[in-house]
């Protein structure tokens, strides 16, 4: 006998596993996707692009267009630091794009987020060559880094962002109003 959310749960991971990805987006498929749906249906589209090894990850981010970028970078950013806070986000090759973080979350209006990531962003440059001892590619010295690391502090500020920015609609709203920034071929 199985327990009722374990069922829900295996659902919500077939649905995922069975959901469109679409290489192309034209205005219409972009239109008829559910706002639940469009977020991620931008990213399956960019990574679409990518090397299976995701090498070219960098490459194809830093030149697309303002709106996906935005979307993008987002994204990328808030699964590392809801994951494993900024200190991942610095730490893993994520952070090869956190030149771009500050001005995505201003792309799509969420000028709180922006201001944090900017805060993030000095203290990360400020402590990235004490951090450097801990890069030595094991989980232990990964572990380490966060030991009295001030990025910790940043992350509660940025869970509790979402009460005053709820990062979704957000960006749903900015995808709906700039829908020409999507478009793909």
């Amino acid at each position: 006998m199985s327990d009722g959310r374990s069922d829900e749960m295996q659902k919500i991971f077939e649905d995922f596993e069975k959901r469109p990805i679409y290489k192309v987006l034209t205005v219409d498929i972009l239109k008829n996707i559910k706002d639940e749906n469009l977020e991620q249906a931008i990213i399956d589209n960019i990574q679409t692009k990518f090397n299976k090894d995701f090498s070219n990850e960098e490459e194809i981010v830093r030149n697309l267009s303002k709106g996906k970028k935005a979307i993008y970078v987002t994204w990328l950013l808030e699964a590392e630091v809801n994951n494993g806070g900024f200190n991942q986000f610095y730490f893993n090759s994520s952070g090869q794009l956190a030149d771009l973080g500050q001005g995505a979350f201003k792309t799509i209006g969420a000028v709180q987020f922006a201001d944090l990531v900017g805060q993030a962003d000095s203290i990360h440059e400020a402590t990235k060559a004490n951090l450097e001892k801990y890069n030595d590619g094991t989980i232990e010295s990964f572990s380490k880094s966060y030991d009295q690391n001030p990025l910790n502090d940043l992350d509660g500020k940025f869970y509790k962002l979402y009460k005053d920015e709820p990062l979704h609609e957000i960006k749903v709203k900015y995808i709906r109003e700039n829908v020409n920034e999507f478009v793909t071929e």
